[in-house]
């Protein structure tokens, strides 16, 4: 059982220990209400957010590993130190290393035995699609489209939105994801606000990616302006569908994304039928192939487009599971790297079907190893990790800010108990987080340094109303 105590020698209760995060004993169920969605000011979180610790100064006190992936803060190329202390600060890492001494009035939390190390970052995802978990198990990409998105997403109302996004974004949470890139193809206005709003109130750090589906900069700039921007963790990218046919909406979209100074996040070549898109292409033809560019999946791509990507240092997304699911392919990964190419890791939604980083990162190698025969490619453990964490980051152009338990930066971080019958004994703790790692083994999750979960439990949600009303807006969508 962890605490967190003043630095005091008593360690009080778990209701202490919210009590002195300036949190709540018992859920006041701030994360389980609907929402109304009538103004830009109601996806602002200042009276729905879940807590307002972010200004206490919190000692991690004692960890048994700490992966700061950061070499300059520890030894080898995940910063790994034994038996280490993290300071946090103002919502920042303050301090990494052994026996910090902290200020009067501090709450130190007790992670003896445990591990710290930097958040996930999942850098393609679409929440909403947990409407539709699980469904259509036997399409591939197109299919799936037909039958589970396109059949789904025009039944959405504001609440029933709000009760998907909130969901996943919670289950992501309490999966250790602490920064996430959600695409979304929805647009009316109503549905938007609703959208951000539910992000808004979990506390994740969050990049609303919106695609507008006709050249509209207007209502691009709007959303932006007055329902993302006002939040001190979420940003805006610009989403499209890179393709020939559609060569006109692309360009305003970037046009849009060079004038609001975002990224371009893009599809690309998830299928290999999409090759007659020519996506690549057209990205270069208007001027989009840059570091401002995302290409998620990018599995079916040619020597020459590697290297131009790499040429331009435009940035890539890996989805290993959602890529199996729907029969895409595979990432060529080894080509990227010899390329110097920035590649993160992605849920990809509901062709995902779970917010499992362990599983994500363990069969990122799997993948490559079943295909190659040949356990030394890339990525290793120490690859993947760092793809999860740090490599995401700069996939992004955030790595200034978040990524790595590096002092200065954000504090988003995660504590993982290995006391658990997946994951003891001790053997190679890293080689642990991949390959045994689950969800239940996040202990606790930090984000701007404001607690999302502690002792294996999400922070002021009351779970079983955010799934009671996500079961009922999903039986509502079916009767409709």
């Amino acid at each position: 059982m962890q605490s967190a105590v003043p630095t005091t020698p008593q360690a009080p209760s778990r209701r202490n220990l919210l009590a002195g995060l300036g949190l709540a004993a018992s859920a006041p169920l701030l994360l389980g209400a609907t929402p109304r969605t009538t103004t830009a000011a109601a996806a602002r979180p200042d009276a729905a957010a879940p807590h307002d610790s972010g200004s206490r100064t919190v000692l991690l006190r004692g960890a048994a590993l700490v992966l700061t992936m950061d070499p300059a803060v520890g030894p080898g190329p995940l910063g790994a130190l034994d038996n280490a202390d993290v300071l946090i600060r103002g919502g920042a890492v303050a301090a990494v290393g052994r026996n910090l001494q902290a200020p009067i009035g501090t709450w130190t939390q007790d992670v003896s035995g445990k591990l710290v190390m930097p958040g996930f970052v999942d850098a393609h995802t679409h929440l909403w699609q947990s409407a539709i978990r699980g469904g259509c198990t036997d399409g591939n990409l197109f299919g799936w489209f037909q039958r589970c998105t396109d059949a789904q997403r025009g039944r959405l109302t504001p609440a029933g939105l709000h009760s998907f996004v909130r969901l996943a974004a919670l289950d992501a949470v309490q999966a250790g994801v602490t920064t996430l890139v959600d695409w979304v193809d929805i647009f009316a206005y109503d549905l938007v606000e609703s959208y951000v709003r539910a992000l808004a109130g979990t506390g994740v750090r969050f990049t609303y990616a919106m695609y507008p589906p006709k050249p509209d900069g207007e209502l691009v700039a709007r959303v932006k302006r007055e329902l993302v921007d006002p939040l001190p963790l979420g940003s805006f990218q610009v989403a499209t569908h890179a393709a020939r046919s559609v060569r006109h909406l692309n360009h305003a979209h970037w046009e849009t994304a060079q004038g609001l100074g975002v990224m371009l996040n893009s599809h690309v070549l998830e299928r290999p039928e999409q090759r007659a898109d020519d996506p690549l292409g057209v990205l270069a033809d208007i001027g989009a192939l840059g570091p401002r560019l995302l290409l998620n999946h990018a599995i079916h791509l040619t020597e020459d487009e590697i290297a131009a990507v790499a040429a331009h240092d435009a940035r890539a997304v890996h989805c290993p599971l959602s890529n199996m699911r729907l029969a895409s392919g595979i990432m060529p990964l080894p080509r990227f790297r010899q390329r110097g190419v920035k590649v993160g890791l992605g849920l990809d939604g509901g062709t995902n079907d779970t917010s499992d980083f362990h599983a994500l990162m363990k069969t990122a190698i799997g993948l490559q190893r079943a295909r190659s025969t040949d356990a030394g490619v890339f990525p290793q453990v120490e690859d993947v990790l760092r793809m999860a964490t740090l490599g995401g980051a700069e996939a992004l152009g955030i790595a200034d800010r978040v990524g790595s338990l590096t002092p200065g930066k954000r504090a988003d971080l995660v504590v993982l108990d290995p006391a658990a019958l997946n994951f003891a004994p001790r053997f190679d703790w890293v080689g642990q987080i991949v390959f045994n790692g689950r969800p239940e083994n996040i202990d606790a999750v930090y984000v701007d340094g404001r607690p999302l979960k502690l002792d294996g439990r999400l922070v002021d949600v009351d779970t079983a109303r955010v799934v009671h009303e996500a079961e009922a807006a999903a039986t509502r969508i079916r009767a409709a």
